[in-house]
């Protein structure tokens, strides 16, 4: 069976695949590549399992995928991958969830910090040679501030257990959340549906976003949100860009004072390095990562031994772990 990995990928990853029996390849130059590139690596290799991470796969990358049953996300979302088109040609997406949720729960209590604290205005401060102990000395503090978690899957959870560490009072958001599974989590029940935000962000100082991308969740904090919000309030974003209006988001951040931690953009590029510009990382009281939240040595080695976990199963047995699209499989 060959495997063929697109983007980096963790060693312990690459070991356990070729211990599997499988063999590997990997290029990395075609990470953030575009489809007909990828298309034509898959036509050359012919591998039965194609590994990205960040990279996207549309319907033009598996134009000549005759060869592919399995594509596995390494990571979370799938939301880089056409599913439909993967189904149209009877390929299986399977991903690894859960494997960054603390990774993720770090940086998100990182970027609720530095809006509080000004940590990174702070720093570039003190290298220009400046001291200003009177302009920085004004953090609320955290403890006793009302957290709003929308989206209380693994990552979720994971914020909830640290916001409460901090003494934060936490309320939950989530389309499967009850009142039950709320007292469950220790927090305040804040709805299931959509129509319950704007309650919820009039209560909170604080929101933290862990939704997946997709259609259903396009632009799904907007407008009408940022109304609802307490001015000078802290909006931190670590789940994907294109589940906030960013442009109603740069409003909100001039006309209220709303300071915002963001790790994904809704303009950030595909490729590990790029020139990028964003008009929203240039405004005053935000501080932005790089889409680096998943992106520590424990998360990701996580993440390559659940990959192995997931391949070694379809590849001794057929079944298919973590699949986000086995019921409109046909049988092989």
């Amino acid at each position: 069976m060959i495997a063929l990995i697109i983007d980096k990928f963790e060693d312990v990853g690459i070991q356990g695949l070729k211990q599997l029996g499988c063999e590997v390849v990997q290029n990395t130059k075609l990470a953030g590549a575009a489809a007909d590139a990828i298309a034509a690596e898959i036509a050359r290799v012919k591998p039965a399992v194609l590994i990205v991470r960040s990279t996207k796969v549309p319907a033009g990358a598996l134009a000549q995928a005759e060869s592919l049953r399995l594509i596995v996300r390494a990571g979370s979302g799938v939301d880089n991958i056409d599913v439909p088109a993967a189904t149209a040609k009877n390929i299986a997406v399977c991903n690894c969830p859960g494997m960054n949720a603390v990774a993720v729960a770090e940086i998100t209590m990182g970027l609720l910090l530095a809006c509080d604290r000004r940590i990174p205005d702070q720093v570039i401060a003190a290298r220009a040679g400046q001291w200003n102990k009177k302009e920085f000395a004004k953090g609320k503090g955290l403890k006793g501030l009302t957290l709003g978690v929308i989206g209380c899957g693994a990552i979720g959870k994971e914020v909830i257990r640290r916001a409460k560490a901090f003494d934060m009072h936490v309320i939950g958001w989530s389309r499967s959340l009850t009142q039950a599974s709320a007292r469950d989590l220790g927090v305040e029940f804040g709805g299931n549906d959509r129509t319950h935000l704007p309650a919820l962000a009039a209560k909170c100082d604080a929101i933290t976003i862990h939704l997946p991308g997709g259609a259903d969740t396009k632009q799904f904090i907007d407008k009408s949100f940022f109304a609802a919000m307490k001015p000078g309030a802290y909006f931190i974003n670590t789940s994907r860009g294109s589940v906030v209006n960013e442009a109603d988001l740069r409003d909100a951040i001039t006309a209220k004072g709303l300071r915002a931690g963001l790790d994904v953009y809704d303009n950030q590029p595909t490729e590990p390095q790029a020139p990028w510009q964003s008009p929203t990382i240039a405004l005053p009281g935000v501080f932005g990562t790089h889409h680096a939240g998943a992106s520590t040595d424990q998360a990701q080695a996580a993440i390559a031994e659940e990959t192995v976990r997931v391949v070694t199963a379809f590849k001794h047995t057929g079944k298919l772990e973590n699949c986000v699209n086995a019921g409109l499989l046909k049988p092989r």
